[in-house]
Formats: structure tokens, C-alpha cells, sequence
């Protein structure tokens, strides 16, 4: 979704702008690279700056029921000082570097329904413009993808991916937000869940993994959440599908009190690369709300084994998007 777009602000003959990311997906805490690209108008401009926006759209839940909302993450000033004369074209390269806890939007090249964007704004003679919009891909670190592998291997499958507004407590998220990855429970595992949502909370040092499971009631009980969460290191080397099967054992047995929703307490950190559990097992609190992005279905067959990811109802990748762009074009923007 490239296209130069003509600054409105600065009317008719003003330049127009055109941001170019280099092919291929991201990574959080990586490089994301490319160019602007600016034509000059029919008269000369002075560009105070170049800024490169990430913005996210985002669930928010309140008590009015729950909405949606495009929210900055980042912001980068990657040029600017300088006069662009009347008709030339000039680019800027750029090097940023991603959040640690950047959203993953695909996972084997398949998209999750997470919607990031990268947008750029002009300051020309005192007026600012967000002109061009473009589709952000971020592919999982390795570690992320090594435990959604072992999910996937255990027989979880892929339900849904979202966006929540809000802080987990006690834990290092600088965000404003947080991805929820949803999960259709293994065979061996659907008589105590519904689903175990999967949370990952990067930094330089490692990942945090928060799980949740969306527990059965009993004849006598309802059902209820738990939360455990887990430290791991950007470089461990594990038998992954025996750690993850013990972190599920360990989330599904804990008998966590219900009710305390939204909290999710304090907790000891284990340290990065010990796999060590963290105390304190409260609830998200977010209920059977969440939903998939747009056509982002039940997990359907990718080949190679692992969590399935597929893409339902006739809707491919273009479209998903065309869908963001739309979007982005329409949607306000909530500063975060």
C-alpha cells in the first residue's frame, strides 16, 4: 500500500510525499528501513522535518462496552532542514529501530489480523501533514516463534490475534498496549479450557511470556481465568515442546481465585533463561470478547507442522491490506 498522496494542508502546488519500506517483514527490536521520497511542488518549500509515525489499531475496553482505535507507538525524526526546490525529487533513507514489543502481524508468512501502520508526517512552513501511509510486517523473534511452534506441535491451533488497551501489572511493558494471541486448546487440554492466550512482553534481555487460560466450570463451579508467565531468553536453547506442555500443566492446574479482573498483580521475576514461573495468577478480566482480524478464522492446514495459521472466506493478503489502509484513512488517531 505505496502512493503519494498530496499534502492538503499546503494546498494545490504543494509537494507530495511517497514512503518506501524496503521488502520483507520485520522483527521487534530490529531495523526498519526504506525511504521518503518527495517531489517538490511549483514553488520552493523549506522541510523543517520528516516523521515517521507507528501506529496500531487497538481495542479499548470501557464501561460503555468496548471500542476500536488507532494509537502511536513510536515516533521517529528521520530528516528534515532543508529547502526542496520547485518540481525536484529528493529522498531520505532511513534506520529506526522497532520497539522490543512491537506486535507480530504474521506468523509463517500468513497474516494474524493485526493492522500496524507507518506513517509520515511533513512540517513545511509551519503546517504538519500526515500524508503517506504504509502496511508494517512483523515476523516473530525466534524465540516467540519457537514457543508458537511448540504450541502448535502439542495440537493448539490458532483462534484469533488482537490488540488490548491497557498495562499487564508488575510486569516491564512499555507499550500502551499488548498483543493477545489466541489459542484453540490441544485435545488433551479442552475438558479444563476454552483457550489459552498467549502474551509476549520483549526487551533486550529476553521475553516475557504471559499465558492465560480461559477455564471450564465444574458442575459446582464456574468457570474462571488464570495467568502464569515465564522468562525466557532470546538465545535458550530448550526442548520447547516439553517446556510449553509444562507451563500449560501449570496454568491449568493452579486454582486461581476468580473476580479480580483487570489486575494481574505483583510478581518475582525468575530472571531471563529459567523458564522460572512467576507468582500472583489473576485474571485478565477481558471475558469471550476478543475477535479475529479481519479474515483471520480457525486454523486450517499450513503444510509444515506446527501452529496453523489460515485465511478464510475467499480473503487474501491484499485485501487484509486494503482493509487496514481503509482503516487508517478513516479512523481518529488517539495519541498513546
Amino acid at each position: 500500500m505505496v502512493f503519494k498522496r498530496l499534502l492538503g494542508s499546503l494546498g494545490v502546488g504543494g509537494p507530495t510525499v511517497d514512503t518506501v519500506l524496503d521488502p520483507g517483514a520485520a522483527r521487534p527490536g530490529g531495523a526498519l528501513t526504506g525511504q521518503v521520497h518527495l517531489e517538490g511542488g511549483q514553488t520552493d518549500f523549506d522541510i523543517e522535518h520528516i516523521t515517521l509515525e507507528l501506529v496500531a489499531r487497538v481495542e479499548a475496553e470501557h464501561a460503555e462496552g468496548e471500542s476500536e482505535g488507532v494509537v502511536t507507538f513510536e515516533r521517529f525524526t528521520v530528516g528534515g532542514g532543508f529547502r526542496l526546490a520547485a518540481g525536484l525529487r529528493h529522498s531520505v533513507p532511513f534506520t529506526v529501530a522497532l520497539p522490543w514489543e512491537t506486535p507480530i502481524t504474521e506468523l509463517y508468512g500468513q497474516h494474524l489480523g493485526i493492522v500496524l501502520g507507518v506513517r509520515t508526517e511533513l512540517a513545511v512552513a509551519g503546517a504538519k501533514d500526515k500524508g503517506d501511509l504504509d502496511q508494517l510486517s512483523i515476523a516473530p523473534l525466534p524465540v516467540q516463534e519457537a514457543v508458537l511452534e511448540a504450541f502448535g506441535q502439542l495440537g493448539f491451533g490458532f483462534r484469533s490475534a488482537d490488540l488490548e488497551y491497557g498495562h499487564i501489572a508488575g510486569t516491564g511493558q512499555r507499550l500502551p498496549f499488548y498483543q493477545e494471541i489466541e489459542l484453540t486448546p490441544a485435545p488433551q487440554y479442552a475438558h479444563q479450557v476454552n483457550e489459552i492466550e498467549v502474551t509476549f512482553l520483549a526487551g533486550p534481555g529476553g521475553v516475557e511470556v504471559v499465558l492465560e487460560a480461559d477455564k471450564r466450570g465444574g458442575l459446582f463451579s464456574g468457570g474462571h481465568d488464570a495467568v502464569t508467565r515465564f522468562a525466557v531468553g532470546h538465545h535458550d536453547a530448550r526442548d520447547w515442546n516439553a517446556e510449553v506442555d509444562a507451563w500449560v500443566r501449570q496454568l491449568v492446574e493452579h486454582r486461581a481465585a476468580s473476580g479480580h479482573h483487570g489486575q494481574h498483580g505483583a510478581y518475582a521475576h525468575g530472571g531471563y533463561g529459567h523458564g522460572v514461573p512467576y507468582a500472583g495468577h489473576d485474571s485478565h478480566g477481558h471475558g469471550d470478547h476478543h475477535r479475529g482480524g479481519p479474515g483471520v478464522g480457525t486454523a486450517v492446514a499450513a503444510g509444515a507442522a506446527g501452529l496453523a495459521v489460515g485465511v478464510v472466506g475467499g480473503m487474501v493478503a491484499a485485501e487484509v491490506v486494503d482493509e487496514a489502509g481503509d482503516f487508517f484513512e478513516g479512523g481518529e488517531e488517539d495519541e498513546g
